[in-house]
């Protein structure tokens, strides 16, 4: 039985939802770009740019540290990658 429940979460639809493109706000569209993106492509351009400016707390890599840019997305200095999600869709349109 286990193998049938975890056959039919695996071959899972993804949410047409998600793959819709969407505008990323002024401030967002300078960490990602200013063309239409899923909010796939969104949360993958911003890990890129996280990793690539050394943005993770390294004692806690959970938590993103923001910079200039991040900044005006997340409205602090500090969010955690569960709350980053919750910031970005305020920048989406």
């Amino acid at each position: 039985m286990a193998n049938a429940k975890t056959a039919k979460t695996s071959s899972k639809k993804v949410n047409p939802a998600l793959m819709k493109p969407l505008q990323p706000s002024k401030e967002l569209a300078a960490v990602v770009g200013s063309s239409p993106l899923s909010r796939p492509d969104v949360v993958s351009k911003m890990w890129d740019y996280i990793k690539k400016n050394n943005l993770q707390n390294p004692e806690n890599k959970r938590e993103i540290l923001a910079d200039d840019k991040l900044e005006p997305i997340f409205g602090q200095k500090k969010v955690t990658m569960f709350e980053m999600n919750k910031h970005l869709a305020q920048h989406l349109s």
